[in-house]
């Protein structure tokens, strides 16, 4: 395969990770960079020694050649620069959240179908290699039909301090965090058929809520909680750790932390460290989630290649955007809200 040319948007917290995954990945480079901030666009074009540079996105889309673009930009960014990219006929993934609103997802899905333009999200938690390996044992069928899931993923990590910004929105941890949580619970349990949440603001610094426990209906039949929590001091800090109990009709499945997979099934119990890597740029606790980055990147250009679905494409995300909508009006209603209602 001729190489893949690409173009990152967006210079900030996390694009970092992406620019090392980008070059560790072969058929694929980054020939240009493109952020309003001229400081960011230096320190990153230094760092991977990409001279081609934008200020303005426009600019960028008329003057390159591209087989892709990676938008790393803050979600009010994202419908204008997707919608640029189909304009152009550049295949995009879009970091999440996706889009202020699922109207505003639905349009940008729309857009890129209109323009037969490949679309992903990055909704990397999915990739990580604790999660593969949680569903790879579904896939087995070693504890029968899945019943009952808790996705969980509480902790008192200091998240502010690298985006700070994330303190200052009216919503905050389903948008931010729990956008990958609930992607998680339909990537095991399957699609969700009406949920119930609640929320809370602990932290009395912050605008929006760091504290979310929803109910879910999955299609299938299971019953699934997924609890989040920014809030939650414990003796050993797990973040970012997401820990899963699954429960089925021949056995269960416990993802603990510290990266320890117990599948009690058919065959018995057997007990594996599901660790991640720890990739050279990487640094812990964050190598979790830096592998995923990797692993959802490598996805991506595998698709490309084969005219493949991307697992996480734009349409698949308006299934798990959806939830986080409903997540917000049920919380506000003390209601059951049905998901298809929303995706109509």
């Amino acid at each position: 395969m001729a190489g893949l040319s690409g173009a990152l948007i967006g210079c900030g917290f996390f694009a970092v990770n992406q620019m090392h995954a980008w070059r560790d990945i072969e058929g694929a480079a980054i020939i240009a960079v493109c952020d309003r901030d001229p400081e960011r666009l230096k320190i990153v074009g230094d760092q991977f020694g990409v001279t081609r540079r934008y200020t303005d996105a426009a600019e960028l889309f008329a003057a390159e050649t591209l087989d892709f673009v990676d938008i790393a930009t803050t979600v009010g960014s994202h419908r204008p620069l997707v919608e640029m990219a189909a304009a152009h006929g550049v295949p995009v993934i879009c970091q999440k959240p996706f889009a202020p609103t699922l109207a505003d997802a639905k349009a940008m899905v729309k857009a890129c179908a209109d323009a037969g333009v490949p679309l992903m999200v990055h909704e990397n938690f999915r990739w990580q290699s604790p999660i593969q390996a949680v569903r790879a044992v579904l896939d087995s069928g070693e504890i029968g039909t899945p019943f009952f899931g808790r996705i969980s993923f509480r902790s008192g990590y200091d998240v502010f301090s690298g985006q700070p910004y994330l303190a200052t929105g009216k919503r905050f941890i389903i948008e931010d965090l729990g956008i990958h949580i609930l992607d998680i619970a339909r990537f095991l349990l399957g699609d969700v058929s009406s949920l119930t949440a609640r929320t809370k603001r602990i932290n009395p610094a912050i605008a929006g809520e760091d504290v979310a426990t929803i109910l879910m209906d999955h299609a299938g039949g299971a019953t699934s909680v997924v609890d989040c929590s920014y809030a939650t001091k414990l003796a050993a800090e797990p973040f970012p750790e997401t820990l899963i109990e699954l429960d089925g009709s021949d056995g269960t499945i416990r993802l603990a932390q510290g990266y320890r997979l117990t599948v009690t099934g058919k065959s018995g119990t057997r007990v594996s460290d599901v660790s991640p890597r720890l990739l050279p740029w990487a640094s812990r606790p964050w190598h979790n989630i830096q592998e995923s980055v990797l692993a959802i990147q490598r996805h991506w250009v595998d698709c490309l290649a084969s005219g493949q679905e991307p697992a996480t494409s734009g349409a698949d995300n308006l299934r798990t955007f959806a939830l986080v909508e409903a997540a917000y009006a049920g919380a506000a209603s003390r209601e059951p809200v049905q998901i298809e209602a929303l995706l109509r």
